[in-house]
């Protein structure tokens, strides 16, 4: 009970007190975690939560299985506070190839092709000045796998079901991007598992995403639809602007405990020059109910809510967009290629175990069922008193 406990704190001391220091001096990181957690929100979260206020069906990429409890808890509340029972999810990796190609090919797959209004892609990673480096499950730097090649190979996979759509749907790709692509080179990428240059990773990922946004628009006009209709696909580009976000967090701490400490002493100036996730969802929202952007071309690129040009050439040069896409073609298959056969020893490797140990019990069961003198089985012959007496 808790008024002994604090008679025992103010009579005898918090020494007293079996695990009371320790706890007092965690309960405050607690706290600042938590506080840094609202602080600090996904601006895929926040548009999650303003489209489902405006009743949109929603499905959420996660990586986590759908029967996650934390999952599970995070769609009921997303539900409750929204009022809007049209939220769902569905489990995809986009650290792995064979996890996006599983699930965009079970979509595509659909008879009739299932209903697809938009796609929007803001899921985004990078590795801070002072942190440790992270791989993709095909070992791949994670700004590189997740942040481009991830997008090129699940709208590569779902671009037959974004054709598909009724001529009279207006159907949107939106990618989320920033101004680090400004600070991109493409022409470094290596044909290996750490393509990107040194020192550019994140912005050449950025300007590879562009370069292949306005490629996928083009690929998109190019179908030629069996209505005889003109596209009614189109991909809008969108820079939130700075925002706080985790990867804002990680990218001003740069991933030490110093950098921490220094942001926290500075933490109210980040709160008064730094978007909310809140606001800066609100680009994001115009491009999905702006009316203007389902008409005319597509592949515009909106930033505070207006249309702005591109400040990198190569954004629109074809021949860089052919090059980057036949690279990523190429790198996919030989990727995959690669995890087909470690699947394939992995599981030869496990119906072996299985044999070994169905093997192995069937010996034991074997063994119980002979007998011990003659090695037949069978019942022992003779009468219980005989078998006592012997």
């Amino acid at each position: 009970m808790p008024l002994p406990i604090i008679a025992q704190v103010v009579f005898k001391g918090i020494h007293t007190v079996p695990f009371a220091l320790p706890v007092l001096k965690t309960i405050p990181w607690l706290i600042l975690l938590y506080l840094l957690k609202l602080y600090f929100g996904g601006i895929g979260g926040a548009v999650a939560h303003s489209l489902a206020q405006r009743g949109a069906q929603i499905i959420l990429l996660s990586h986590h299985a759908p029967s996650d409890p934390f999952l599970v808890d995070y769609i009921e509340d997303l539900r409750a506070s929204t009022n809007n029972e049209l939220i769902y999810a569905e489990q995809v990796d986009l650290s792995s190839l064979h996890s996006i190609r599983l699930f965009a090919t079970k979509w595509v797959d659909n008879a009739p092709p299932r209903r697809l209004d938009m796609v929007i892609l803001c899921a985004d990673t990078m590795t801070p000045r002072y942190g440790i480096k992270a791989l993709t499950q095909d070992k791949l730097e994670t700004a590189w796998g997740i942040n481009y090649l991830a997008n090129f190979h699940l709208l590569s996979i779902l671009s037959p079901a974004l054709r598909a759509q009724p001529a009279d749907r207006d159907v949107r790709i939106i990618f989320g991007t920033c101004s680090s692509y400004i600070g991109g080179d493409l022409k470094s990428l290596k044909d290996t598992r750490e393509p990107l240059p040194k020192g550019f990773e994140y912005g050449t990922s950025k300007l590879a995403t562009m370069v292949f946004a306005e490629a996928f628009q083009k690929h998109l006009d190019a179908y030629e639809r069996p209505d005889k209709q003109s596209n009614n696909a189109r991909v809008v580009l969108v820079d939130p602007g700075f925002t706080r976000t985790p990867g804002m967090r990680r990218w001003l701490t740069m991933g030490s405990l110093w950098g921490l400490l220094g942001y926290l002493i500075v933490w109210p100036f980040w709160w008064l020059i730094l978007k909310s996730p809140e606001q800066g969802a609100q680009t994001f929202l115009y491009a999905t109910m702006e009316a203007d952007l389902g008409r005319g071309v597509g592949g515009r690129f909106l930033k505070e809510c207006k249309e702005i040009d591109f400040l990198r050439k190569e954004v629109r040069d074809e021949e860089v967009a052919k090059k980057l896409w036949g690279f990523s073609e190429k790198q996919i298959e030989a990727l995959e290629k690669e995890g087909a056969v470690k699947r394939a020893l992995a599981k030869k490797e496990k119906e072996e175990r299985e044999k070994k140990i169905a093997e192995k019990e069937k010996d034991v069961d074997g063994g119980e069922k002979t007998s011990p003198t003659n090695g037949k089985s069978g019942k022992v012959t003779g009468s219980r008193r005989s078998r006592k007496a012997g």
